[in-house]
């Protein structure tokens, strides 16, 4: 609990600094949360259910998933999912700063970067899909997790969710207080 609280923390601060924004960093990290939900979710249908076997080679069905694998999959894919968000975040900001409406810059910032998160995604799950083929229940299920992982966080969160919330809330995206607002002046980060 202590690391993953430093984690929010400080992804939260960081992700501030980089957009001036308080809205921003919660959405993005509570869509990590969705995200990792569903493959926690996916991994138990898989490994717990038994499904899948005729794809993934056979596999013990203990009826649990290794939870120190499930932390690595957490971690891996948060600090993936994170990098995606950045990307995204880096384009939709730099044209909301040219003086782009939000969702002008929100459709601009999926055209510039929606094909290099798509094009990383897929080299990171296929190289991660690969330890399907182990013998090792423990490495399929690391593999698929992250595979799966990094596909619905490309997809499904980066090129939907993201951009639909943007464009839902508007101009609230870059809402932060006037406390706040003199901090990012002063130690934003830039790109």
């Amino acid at each position: 609990p202590t690391v993953l609280l430093w984690i929010i923390i400080s992804t939260l601060v960081l992700l501030f600094l980089f957009t001036g924004s308080f809205i921003l960093p919660i959405k993005a990290v509570l869509l990590n949360f969705l995200s990792l939900g569903a493959t926690i979710g996916f991994l138990s249908w898989v490994f717990i259910g038994g499904h899948l076997q005729f794809l993934l080679g056979d596999f013990q069905v203990t009826g649990t998933i290794d939870t120190s694998s499930l932390v690595l999959i957490a971690v891996i894919t948060f600090g993936l999912s994170m990098d995606y968000e950045l990307f995204l975040l880096s384009r939709i900001k730099e044209q909301h700063d040219a003086g782009l409406s939000t969702t002008e810059s929100v459709a601009m910032g999926l055209q510039k970067s929606g094909r290099i998160i798509t094009a990383a995604a897929l080299v990171l799950a296929v190289s991660f899909f690969a330890f399907v083929t182990s013998g090792v229940s423990v490495m399929k299920m690391m593999g698929l997790g992250i595979a799966f992982a990094v596909l619905l966080d490309a997809t499904i969160i980066r090129a939907l969710l993201v951009p639909a919330l943007m464009r839902l809330f508007g101009n609230l995206n870059w809402w932060a207080p006037k406390w706040a607002k003199k901090i990012y002046r002063k130690v934003g980060l830039e790109h």
